[in-house]
């Protein structure tokens, strides 16, 4: 069951706000606890808050800070994007609606507002952030000077926006149409749109279109005279009262604003009479321009009236204020009810909400994201702390991961090398870097040197190892550090920037050694993709390994992909799909998918099989239209480290994804091996992935 859905729209004043309060009106109804998120927020004064977020939460008493509601501003938003750093960004909105997924029964995410910003930039932060949250999305479009085939096209571009990146679209709301073309507009859309897609369309509401007198005083800065207790009066419509008193009565309208030189005492007055009148509209408020003040005696007669509405006094001339006036976009505020009613009204009337109820509810995402798997497993690594060792001490990129693994506190750490040497590069490179919570140990220094060398005596004694040579050993630090690991001094090694493989493993094959059911070491990558995150295994460590090998490292990871929270579905490749090859390869990938099949009949595994027939739905149905694995694969296995190798490192140079490994399997405590090549990221990922195999995964 899915837990949240996000209102995005594809321009700016669609009047989602009408959707946000009837959402939530439903939601309140239907769920215990709900929770309210707006990922990129307008920028706000010191002390005040945004209006969106004030509205909902006082309104439906909320139980929830403002500050947990949001994630950025749009300034600090803007600021990132231009440095390049909008995955930073997507990784703070996961992390805090996820706060709010674990807090609430159900999240109501809205999303931009698109001020200041270009349609296609904000749509595609919306599609961004409600794809890396994998939430469903109700898209909203305005009806206001619009032809019919205009209308209908923007939303259809904005929901083709969505999907095209796999982001699922279960409403499609056309908001502020004549009510006259309501059915022709609902009519278009179901020709245009796919029928899972539920269409409802929304009429004009002038009462919620244009703003209320309170509205009016914030955003022109004016002084209120009179009938504060009347500020939230909807204005239907302003008027300039430049003539004369008799003729100008002539041209009131419901709900009038009335805008005039604050020395036209018979215009104020003539108004005020009107607004008592049961032959004329009733009047909104007044305004009076040029900083002119009535006449002392004109003041006092308006004192002692009985109820008065709004009288506003401004600086600027009639001119100015009424273009200012005529810019405002109406907003909903805490405080006024009566908008927020209508708002939940005109919602529950021309939407339905049942079937709405029903979309969401029942909505699973099928995919995860890069951005979603990293998070998923900061949180699995912060759920049991562990305790992992970085050798390589004297590598600047071991000390920057080391540095931002202590700000995201998700492991302790110890790191091999000379301290001294350490404290100064760490001064040199400018880290933020707290020495008490991270221990430097230099092996020949440290207090369990000695037992680590006769513990390591004892082991190998057998392999012809003195004690001599144990000594040897114990000061280099890939031996130092697995011992630590094989101690329960640390619970994983993460090692290989500036070290082998072999270095690196060679420790852990000696004395750390395999599982019971395990008679190979193999290696996994967790492929990143743009819409999926894939494994790929073993493009590290086996060059050309047996059919029973094969086997081994296919159930390996398929259930290293379990783990970590992806549906395993094994693709065993090659270079033929099915039975039409031929060849000592082919034969190899044959018998070790019969291994699999036989062994552990609860995998859903094809083999051998070609990689575009493994990933590719249309080429998959055609090839092998039977299966349960082609063109839907999640673990893909090589035949050998020379397939695999380079197919991984031509998947993430060629297509940008981010390859999370290798992770090894097999051995009976992690130890991970770096690419020499390895960036800061990857340590970072790999240390979060050997914590999480510490927990017993």
């Amino acid at each position: 069951m899915n837990k949240a859905i996000y209102i995005a729209t594809s321009e700016q004043n669609c009047g989602k706000s009408i959707i946000s309060l009837g959402l939530m009106q439903l939601l309140i109804g239907k769920t215990a606890k709900v929770g309210y998120f707006r990922p990129i927020i307008e920028d706000f004064k010191e002390g005040q808050f945004d209006n969106h977020i004030e509205t909902v939460i006082s309104h439906f008493g909320l139980d929830m800070k403002f500050e947990e509601a949001y994630a950025f501003t749009k300034s600090k938003l803007i600021k990132k994007k231009n440095k390049g750093k909008i995955g930073e960004v997507l990784d703070v909105i996961i992390e805090k609606f996820k706060l709010l997924e674990e807090k609430f029964d159900f999240v109501l995410v809205e999303g931009t507002s698109f001020i200041g910003e270009g349609t296609a930039i904000e749509m595609g932060i919306n599609v961004l952030i409600a794809k890396n949250l994998g939430i469903p999305t109700i898209i909203i479009g305005s009806g206001i000077g619009k032809t019919l085939d205009e209308l209908v096209d923007s939303l259809y571009l904005a929901y083709d926006t969505f999907k095209v990146k796999d982001v699922e679209v279960i409403s499609v709301i056309a908001n502020k149409v004549q009510p006259q073309n309501i059915e022709l507009v609902t009519n278009d859309l179901k020709k245009n749109l796919p029928s899972s897609v539920l269409i409802n369309t929304i009429p004009l509401i002038s009462s919620l279109n244009n703003p209320t007198v309170q509205e009016i005083v914030n955003e022109i800065g004016a002084k209120v005279l009179f009938g504060h207790e009347y500020l939230n009066n909807q204005t239907g419509s302003y008027s300039i009262g430049a003539m004369q008193l008799h003729n100008y009565l002539l041209h009131l309208k419901e709900n009038a604003l009335i805008i005039t030189p604050g020395d036209r005492a018979d215009i104020i007055l003539g108004a005020l009479q009107a607004n008592e009148s049961a032959n004329y509209p009733s009047v909104s408020g007044i305004v009076l321009t040029g900083n002119i003040m009535p006449e002392v005696s004109i003041l006092k007669l308006i004192e002692g009236l009985s109820s008065v509405v709004p009288i506003l006094t401004v600086e600027a001339g009639t001119y100015n204020i009424s273009n200012q006036i005529g810019a405002i976009k109406s907003k909903i505020y805490a405080n006024n009810t009566q908008k927020i009613e209508t708002s939940i009204a005109t919602f529950e009337k021309y939407v339905d909400i049942d079937a709405l109820a029903e979309k969401f509810t029942t909505f699973e995402s099928d995919g995860i994201t890069p951005k979603m798997f990293q998070y998923n497993l900061v949180k699995r690594a912060k759920k049991h702390r562990k305790h992992i060792v970085l050798p390589e001490g004297n590598d600047d990129r071991i000390l920057i991961a080391a540095s931002r693994l202590q700000l995201i506190d998700v492991v302790d750490i110890t790191i091999i090398g000379n301290k001294k040497q350490i404290e100064s590069k760490v001064l040199e490179l400018g880290l933020d870097f707290d020495f008490d919570k991270v221990a430097i140990v230099n092996p020949k220094e440290s207090e369990h040197y000695e037992d680590y060398v006769n513990t390591y005596f004892e082991l190998r004694k057998a392999k012809n190892v003195s004690i001599t040579m144990a000594r040897d050993l114990m000061e280099d630090v890939s031996y130092f550090g697995t011992m630590m690991v094989y101690k329960g001094h640390a619970d994983g090694m993460v090692s290989g920037a500036a070290h082998t493989t072999q270095h690196t493993i060679l420790p852990a094959l000696q004395f750390i050694k395999t599982k019971p059911n395990s008679s190979v070491v193999s290696s996994v990558f967790f492929m990143c993709l743009e819409d999926r995150v894939s494994v790929f295994g073993d493009c590290a460590i086996n060059p050309n390994p047996t059919a029973e090998q094969l086997a081994e490292i296919a159930i390996s990871s398929a259930d290293s992909s379990l783990a970590f929270g992806i549906d395993p579905k094994v693709a065993m490749l090659s270079y033929s799909s099915g039975t039409s090859g031929k060849g000592d390869e082919v034969e190899k990938v044959r018998a070790a998918t019969e291994i699999v099949k036989a062994k552990r009949p609860d995998i859903k595994i094809e083999g051998p099989i070609q990689y575009d027939a493994a990933v590719d739905m249309s080429v998959g149905k055609s090839k092998m239209p039977d299966s349960q694995v082609a063109g839907q694969a999640s673990v893909l296995i090589f035949p050998d480290l020379n397939t695999g190798n380079n197919t991984y490192k031509a998947v993430q140079r060629e297509t940008g994804a981010l390859a999370i490994g290798p992770m090894l399997q097999g051995l009976n405590k992690p130890v991970n091996d770096l690419s020499r090549g390895c960036t800061v990221d990857d340590i970072i990922n790999t240390v979060v992935i050997t914590a999480i195999q510490a927990q017993g995964l």
